[in-house]
C-alpha cells in the first residue's frame, strides 16, 4: 500500500547517465515541511540478485542529495562521485555493501531547513531545522525501510553532510542520541548562532561510535574566517577526544589549501567512508 506521507516515484536512472550501479528516484512528499523533493536512493552490487534476497544492508543517510552521484543534478556541475566511490570499495572488499540515501535539499528552503537556531549570518530568523529529526526519523526512515532491506541498530546507520548539511547532521545526532552510529561532517558551519553547537556538544556523552570530519584551510577565502573554521573543528575534535573518542573512534582531516565545494569533500570521501563502513 502506498505511503500515505509519500508519493513514489520509482524510476532507475538509464544506463546512459552518469552513474555507477543502481539508482533509483523517489518523489518524496514530507508532511512536516509541507514540500516535496527528490530521495536518490544508490543500490550496492549485487543487491537484486536472488542469492541476496534476504540479506538487510546498512544504510547512510546524506544531505544535499542533488550533489552526490550525478553531475548533471550537482551545483556547479561537480558531483561527490559517490556511486563511485561506494561500488569501488566494495568490490575492493574494503567496506561491507551498503545502501546510500541522498536527501535533497529543498533549494530555496535548504537554509532554513538545515538551520537549528536563530541566525544573524546568515539572516534567519524562524529557522526549522529543530524539525529536522523528526522529518528524517518519522518520514524519510520509514519510507526507506518499507522499500528496500534495511538493516537495523545505530552500527547499521549513518548520517552525514557538508557546510549546513553537516551542522544539522550533527544537531540531529546530539537530538536523537543512539539512532546514528556513524557520522559524518564535512566543512561543518559550527559558527551558526555563536557556535552554539559546539557549546552543547561539550555536556553531551552519546557519540556515535564512528565520527569522521573533514575541512580546508581556505573555507572562507579570507584569512581569518579561514582560521577561524579550522579552530572550530579543532574545538570540535577536543571535545570529542575529552568525551573518549580515540582514534579508532574519531579521524578528523585538514587539508591545507582545500576549498569549500563539492569537489573537496569528493575527495575525502573515499577515507572517510572506508572509515565509517570498514569490515
Amino acid at each position: 500500500m502506498e505511503n500515505a506521507k509519500a508519493s513514489k516515484l520509482e524510476r532507475p536512472v538509464p544506463a546512459v547517465a552518469a552513474v555507477v550501479g543502481g539508482l533509483r528516484l523517489h518523489e518524496f512528499s514530507s508532511r512536516i515541511y509541507r514540500n516535496t523533493r527528490m530521495l536518490r536512493v544508490w543500490l550496492p552490487p549485487d543487491y537484486d540478485m536472488p542469492e541476496n534476497a534476504a540479506r538487510h544492508y546498512p544504510v547512510f543517510y546524506l544531505n544535499d542529495g542533488q550533489n552526490l552521484f550525478d553531475p548533471a543534478t550537482a551545483f556547479a556541475g561537480v558531483d561527490w562521485q559517490v556511486d563511485e566511490t561506494a561500488d569501488r570499495l566494495i568490490r575492493e572488499g574494503r567496506i561491507d555493501p551498503l545502501i546510500i540515501v541522498g536527501i535533497d535539499n529543498a533549494q530555496g528552503d535548504r537554509i532554513k531547513e538545515f538551520l537549528p537556531y536563530r541566525s544573524f549570518s546568515p539572516p534567519v530568523l524562524r529557522p526549522q531545522g529543530k524539525r529536522y529529526p523528526d522529518f528524517l526519523m518519522n518520514e524519510v526512515m520509514p519510507f526507506v525501510y518499507e522499500r528496500y532491506r534495511i538493516a537495523r541498530g545505530p552500527e547499521n546507520t549513518g548520517l552525514g553532510g557538508s557546510s549546513l548539511g553537516a551542522l544539522i547532521s550533527l544537531y540531529t545526532a546530539l537530538d536523537r542520541p543512539g539512532i546514528f552510529g556513524r557520522l559524518l561532517l564535512e566543512s561543518p558551519s559550527l559558527f551558526v548562532s555563536s557556535r552554539r553547537i559546539l557549546k552543547y556538544s561539550r555536556y553531551f556523552r552519546q557519540w556515535p561510535e564512528r565520527i569522521v570530519i573533514g575541512v580546508g584551510t581556505r573555507e572562507a577565502g579570507r584569512e581569518d574566517k579561514d582560521r577561524q573554521v579550522v579552530e572550530d573543528v579543532r574545538e570540535l575534535q577536543h571535545i570529542l577526544q575529552h568525551a573518549g573518542l580515540g582514534d579508532d573512534r574519531l579521524r578528523v582531516r585538514i587539508d591545507v589549501g582545500a576549498a569549500h565545494n563539492e569537489a573537496e569533500w569528493g575527495k575525502r570521501f573515499p577515507e572517510a567512508l572506508s572509515f565509517l563502513f570498514a569490515k
